[in-house]
This record gives C-alpha cells, sequence and structure tokens, in this order.
C-alpha cells in the first residue's frame, strides 16, 4: 500500500477521464495533462489509463508499505525518495517503509505519481477518476487526506532505471477562434491574441481567469450551452475563463476561443501571476499538434517495448 503522511494541498487520484457523460450533466474530471498520465504509465508497462495520483503545488508526503515500481511525470515538484533527489520523466523503485516527499516549485504546479500495475481503484462511469464537485470516483470521491491508504500490487523486482522526454511546457497557447467574437466589440479576438494575460488567485481544476492591464469589456449575452474543457469564455469584464476538467457542462458566457487538446495540458503547471500568450492556429495545425503529440507517445512505447524484449 501507499500510505498518505502529509496530504499536501491538493492530491488526488485521476486518469485521463470521464468521457461521453456530458449531455447528463457529468463533468470530464481526469488529468489535467493527459499525456504526463500516459507517460508516467508506459514507463511502467501499464495500460496508459491507469489511474495515478495528480500532485497539486506539492508538501505532500506517502510512505511505501511494499516494494513497487513507481514513476514521476509532470512538473517538477522536488520529489525526493528517503532525501534522495528524483526527477520527473523517470522510474525508480521503492522498498517498504521508504517515504516519498513532494516540495514546491516556482516552475511547477502539478506532478503525477504512477505505480507499477495502477492502483487499484473502482470504476465509476467507466473512470476511475475524482470528480470532487460530485464526490465520487478516484478515491471516495474526494481528495487524499493524512492515514488514506492506496492498495497496489506490490513488486520485489525492480525495473531497469529508464526516463523519457516529457513534450515542453511553454506559456504559449495555440487557440481556435470562438464562435461569439461576431457579437464581441470589433478587433476582441484580435485584442485577446495580442495581449499578454496573467493566471489570477481564481485558479483551480474547474479553470482560470486571467488578467491583464488592458482588457475590452463588453455587454454582450448568448444563450446558455453546453461548454467543454478547452472553452475560453468571455465575461462582460473582459477577463477570460479557461475551462478546465473540473467545469461545468453548461455556460453563458461569449465564448472568445478554444484552446486546442494538444495545448490545454500546458495549463496544469500554470499557477496564480504566471504569464501566457495567445496564438491562433487552424483546425488542420491543431490536427497535426495532437498528431505529434500521440506520435511522441507511439515511439516511446515502441522503444520500451524493445526494450523488454531484449
Amino acid at each position: 500500500m501507499l500510505t498518505v503522511i502529509k496530504q499536501g494541498v491538493l492530491c488526488s487520484i485521476q486518469d485521463t477521464g470521464r468521457h461521453g457523460y456530458r449531455h447528463l450533466g457529468v463533468g470530464q474530471s481526469g488529468a489535467l495533462d493527459p499525456i504526463a498520465v500516459k507517460l508516467a504509465n508506459l514507463l511502467l508497462n501499464n495500460d496508459m489509463n491507469e489511474p495515478v495520483i495528480e500532485v497539486t503545488i506539492g508538501l505532500a508526503q506517502f510512505e511505501f508499505t511494499a516494494s513497487i515500481n513507481f514513476s514521476i511525470t509532470g512538473g517538477d515538484l522536488r520529489a525526493k525518495l528517503n532525501g534522495r533527489p528524483l526527477y520527473p520523466g523517470w522510474r525508480y523503485f521503492a522498498e517498504s517503509g521508504d517515504i516519498l516527499s513532494f516540495s514546491t516549485s516556482h516552475n511547477a504546479q502539478r506532478a503525477y505519481l504512477a505505480v507499477q500495475g495502477g492502483f487499484v481503484i473502482d470504476d465509476v462511469l467507466n473512470a476511475k477518476s475524482t470528480d470532487m464537485q460530485a464526490q465520487f470516483g478516484g478515491y471516495h470521491g474526494r481528495a487524499l487526506k493524512v492515514g488514506d491508504q492506496l492498495s497496489f500490487y506490490a513488486d520485489k523486482t525492480p525495473l531497469p532505471h529508464l526516463g523519457v522526454k516529457q513534450p515542453d511546457y511553454t506559456n504559449e497557447i495555440r487557440v481556435l477562434k470562438g464562435p461569439h467574437c461576431d457579437k464581441l466589440p470589433k478587433g476582441s479576438f484580435e485584442h485577446f491574441l495580442q495581449t499578454k494575460w496573467f493566471v489570477s488567485d481564481m485558479n483551480n481544476r474547474m479553470g482560470s481567469r486571467l488578467t491583464a492591464n488592458d482588457t475590452v469589456q463588453h455587454h454582450a449575452t448568448i444563450a446558455s450551452q453546453a461548454v467543454h474543457p478547452g472553452v475560453i469564455q468571455y465575461p462582460p469584464n473582459g477577463q477570460p475563463i479557461v475551462l478546465l476538467n473540473d467545469c461545468q457542462t453548461t455556460g453563458g458566457y461569449p465564448i472568445i476561443a478554444s484552446v486546442i487538446s494538444a495545448d490545454l495540458r500546458l495549463f496544469s503547471q500554470l499557477g496564480s501571476q504566471q504569464p501566457c500568450r495567445f496564438i491562433g492556429v487552424s483546425v488542420s495545425q491543431a490536427h497535426h499538434a495532437m498528431k505529434k503529440l500521440n506520435s511522441h507517445l507511439a515511439q516511446f512505447a515502441l522503444a520500451n517495448n524493445n526494450n523488454i524484449e531484449q
């Protein structure tokens, strides 16, 4: 088992999300960086959708009560095993009694912890992610707290040391033009692209509100409609809201843009007061970006399989 010694700011069980239920009002949930989840699992020869622990900001500590191979991906929250520094993008081996700790970093917000074989978590609506708004899935539908014990299948055989290059985290985010730009003041989308935005203190797994020195206010209204992670709402005060994995399923603010699927993961590492800029792209460019990420995963999976066969 893995025992929670310190719960940190926010640690939760997540996989790549709960899909196909938004029409019923059920959110997606899932890790803010699904690529990091898939790489963490590939490092351990797991199914790519095995649940992991999403560690937000850090200040968490865990104890292994059995031997196991594990991996860490995502941002560098200065993880240590018994005081020895660990680095994201690598797999490691822990003995029973080993202590894994996460600190904090100005440059990272979230890290992902996977174990060989995956944590033993029940499926709810075809996913193991924690929906903390509706309080179901994951570990009792909530964030992890001190004393929680997560089961896994112990393995006393260390795997060879192995690492993977993670796709870069940047603050330049590609977007598609939204469907309501014609309802907003003329030039609003262009202003949105030219502005240097900052993530406000109002950011969490539901979304990130952005601020800037110069915003375009408006009085445009739309009928409430379906929304999803990646949608960028534009409230009357001109401060955009980037919807993330735990967002609601409907909304009534105009949509000025949508973050492309390949870049939504970047918000997993953008915390309060960090800057970001948006770049307009075409649908074909968005598809190409996602194809490039999937190719990265496929190449590593193939290389890892070849190592196993040898």
